[in-house]
């Protein structure tokens, strides 16, 4: 095993990607300095992922796709450190996010078993981190013999081993999720659909009374609760997606019903 820089961290990132040559570039080069493995596991991209996070000096390993919490686990199990730290192939590490794992690490191992990071999305046309942005917590950073992701074809959330110790991380990591209004519709959509074939598949039934209610729901979530309210047109197209995503999965589920 090659020696480890001593200005990088005995952590691994592992990431699950399928065609994100427009965006992976930066999410390797933010982490670059800071860790001394990143695996890449690739669901066979037909653009220039691999080639991408090859060049930036990742381990690039092609599987079929099997759902998210699956092909996470199986990226995860292809780390050599015991702490690691999951990114999507849309997030960046900020210098300050950065600083704070590097402390973690300061004195040995950190005191912790897991840590939950604060997702942060950044708009089509922000070129800096709005102030009132609203985040989504989800634990990135752990032990790997402490977390795992869930078994589950359309949910990526990890699970901590019972007695397990989690903090938090208070610098932000960007997450550049919407390519174009257009795109996001469509990515939107099709999790959808993925969603209602696991609702199938395990028998969960999705009540009526909730069609009529969801549109408006969402959107009071997305536009108000989260603030996009604050963030222009983009912000508005932005929620009206999330609220049009959440009726189609109500609607595809009653329909999927109606035939069994």
């Amino acid at each position: 095993m090659a020696e480890r820089p001593p200005d990088r961290l005995p952590l691994s990132v592992f990431i699950i990607a399928f065609n994100e040559a427009d965006r992976i570039g930066r999410t390797l080069d933010a982490v670059a300095d800071l860790v001394d493995e990143i695996v890449v596991v690739d669901s066979h991209s037909a653009d220039q992922t691999r080639a991408i996070a090859a060049a930036r000096g990742a381990r690039v390993i092609e599987r079929d796709w099997p759902g998210y919490g699956l092909q996470k686990g199986f990226a995860q199990d292809q780390c050599r450190n015991l702490w690691v730290l999951n990114l999507d192939a849309d997030e960046v590490v900020t210098s300050e996010l950065a600083a704070e794992i590097r402390a973690l690490f300061a004195k040995g191992e950190p005191p912790l078993d897991g840590y939950v990071l604060r997702q942060t999305d950044i708009l089509p046309g922000e070129a800096e981190l709005p102030k009132f942005a609203s985040s989504l917590d989800f634990i990135r950073l752990y032990r790997s013999d402490r977390g795992r992701y869930a078994i589950s074809p359309v949910h990526d959330v990890v699970d901590m081993a019972p007695g397990a110790r989690v903090g938090r991380l208070k610098a932000p990591l960007l997450h550049f999720g919407v390519r174009s209004i257009e795109d996001q519709r469509a990515k939107l959509l099709r999790y959808a659909r993925a969603q209602v074939a696991d609702l199938v598949a395990r028998g969960r039934r999705m009540p009526r009374w909730r069609l009529p209610l969801e549109f408006p729901a969402a959107f009071f979530r997305a536009y108000v609760l989260r603030r996009y309210c604050l963030r222009g047109k983009t912000g508005f197209q932005v929620a009206v997606n999330y609220a049009v995503y959440r009726r189609a999965r109500i609607l595809m589920a009653l329909q999927a019903q109606s035939r069994t």
